[in-house]
């Protein structure tokens, strides 16, 4: 049985098995780390560009009579 190949050690594979298990926790907690930097990082470009857009927008002059338009909620 000592030189057969297929022959495993008792315990080896439960050991393997936290092993591999222990592994795939710790890859899926640095995923979930780069999601959370990935999603503020996100957020932050978002808030910017929205306050670009708001500064711009209000200093467009406007013509006397001319509607004014949200471009987030259409004509008021």
């Amino acid at each position: 049985a000592a030189a057969d190949p297929v022959s495993v050690a008792p315990g080896s594979l439960e050991r393997g098995s936290w092993c591999n298990e222990h592994m795939l926790d710790e890859r899926l907690d640095i995923i979930e780390e780069k999601v959370i930097e990935t999603v503020e990082h996100l957020e932050s470009e978002v808030k910017s560009l929205l306050n670009i857009i708001s500064e711009t927008t209000l200093n467009i002059p406007t013509v006397p009579g001319t509607p004014l338009i949200d471009i987030f909620d259409g004509e008021y």
